[in-house]
């Protein structure tokens, strides 16, 4: 089997089979095949597409091309959600110590952000001695003990991905419905789980800016979950404003505290309700969004946060004190002199400015500062008058407060007619 040959049937646009495509891969992880080959494949299927069953093929290639974690030693239907990337998207920290008030078991795999959305791992980080890097055991043990645990993926999972991703990073082929479904579906095969609950954000802040594409991306994640014996279901969320508040990590991981205490903004609220909803539904768990939203009040889903925090090394004193999270004191005004509605805020622009103030990472080898980040102020249907700020920028030294600001000042639109609010939910894909 030649690399040549798989490429220039790909260019011609015709089907790839299964033994050709676990060739490519086996041979790509083990450095038998250059990076120029695969650039020219992948750019082949770009262009050409892949149809499910190769697709789904390519997911299993990658998934077997390291270890698939084994979750047997946890009882029960083990369950993972999965975000597909989105700005102050801090859903995962209050969905989990929720659903384990209903027995659920997480042992979630999470990785760091890279561009303007942010990684669970970074924000879990900026809470004092917290660990992501922990043992099997260890993380068998907590989610046996809480209900859940949240580890960084190691080096042994999926590391085609991770070859594969990074090629597609540099040559622009990272946006295909195919390449992304594989990409995300094979490190969930390898993590283990039974059933998995995937948010699929669409919108100016998310890969995904059209629901048609989020549409076709989940139906297609879902297929490949299904063929692999898995239960998954996608709920379709809005992002085209930040979701809740805060953008940052520290600021974040406050947000989502406040919203374990029923503090919580109205549509981060909604959509975690809806999240463990369609995650107990899944696994045949009857619960209403009351029962949830009665889980939150109870406060035992904060009582858990903090249980986990310290199960990790980290610090539980988070809960009442954020005075203990690395948080700037030093904070700039972002105003943009002009009265009228928000009309239109481009997410993407203020994740961008979030990572700029040093709040994410343009490569992967950044280190991210857990102080610094955005609180916005105004969105899509609010008035502002001329003088009153939308975004309050938490900043340190290192922080290019010139492009933020002009960034910020980009991303809002200011109209004269009343604006309708933002709808969080969009759909629901089972």
């Amino acid at each position: 089997m030649r690399m040549y040959d798989i490429i220039k049937k790909k260019r011609d646009g015709q089907e790839l089979t299964s033994e050709e495509i676990e060739f490519v891969v086996k041979a790509y992880v083990s450095e038998n095949i250059p990076d120029y080959q695969m650039a020219a494949l992948l750019m082949a299927i770009f262009f050409r597409g892949m149809n499910p069953r190769e697709t789904y093929d390519l997911t299993i290639s990658m998934a077997r091309s390291g270890e698939i974690l084994d979750l047997s030693p946890i009882e029960g239907i083990k369950v993972d959600k999965h975000s597909t990337g989105g700005v102050g998207d801090k859903a995962t920290l209050v969905v989990l110590p929720v659903l384990a008030g209903f027995g659920v078991k997480i042992p979630k795999m999470s990785g760091r952000g890279l561009g303007h959305t942010g990684g669970t791992i970074d924000k879990l980080e900026s809470i004092p001695g917290m660990r992501t890097e922990l043992t099997k055991e260890e993380f068998f043990h907590i989610v046996k003990k809480i209900g859940f645990a949240v580890a960084s993926q190691t080096g042994n999972l999926v590391p085609a991905d991770k070859k594969i991703y990074a090629l597609r990073d540099t040559t622009a082929t990272v946006d295909n419905i195919s390449l992304i479904a594989s990409s995300v579906v094979s490190k969930k095969l390898a993590g283990g789980a039974d059933a998995i609950v995937f948010d699929v954000k669409v919108g100016s802040g998310a890969f995904l800016k059209d629901i048609n594409q989020a549409t076709e991306l989940a139906k297609l994640m879902i297929d490949i979950l299904k063929r692999s014996g898995k239960l998954s279901r996608a709920v379709l969320s809005n992002m085209d404003q930040p979701l809740g508040r805060m953008v940052g990590n520290s600021l974040e991981v406050l947000e989502a505290i406040e919203t374990l205490k029923g503090n919580g903004p109205e549509d981060l609220i909604k959509l975690c309700v809806r999240i463990c909803y369609e995650v107990l539904d899944l696994i045949k768990i009857k619960a209403s969004e009351q029962q949830i939203i009665k889980e939150i009040l109870s406060g035992k889903a904060l009582e858990r946060f903090a249980n986990f925090v310290e199960a990790q090394g980290g610090d539980p004193r988070v809960i009442d004190d954020y005075n203990l999270l690395p948080l700037s004191k030093e904070i700039i005004e972002v105003k943009l002199n002009k009265s009228g509605y928000i009309g239109k805020v481009n997410t993407e622009l203020v994740g961008i400015a979030s990572m700029v103030l040093g709040a994410g990472r343009s490569k992967k080898e950044e280190v991210i500062d857990p102080s610094v980040g955005i609180e916005v102020l105004k969105k899509t249907g609010d008035y502002i008058q001329f003088d009153e700020p939308v975004v309050r920028m938490y900043v340190s030294k290192k922080s290019d407060v010139k492009s933020a600001i002009k960034l910020i000042s980009h991303a809002y639109e200011v109209v004269e007619q009343r604006v309708k609010p933002q709808e969080i939910l969009l759909g629901v894909i089972e």
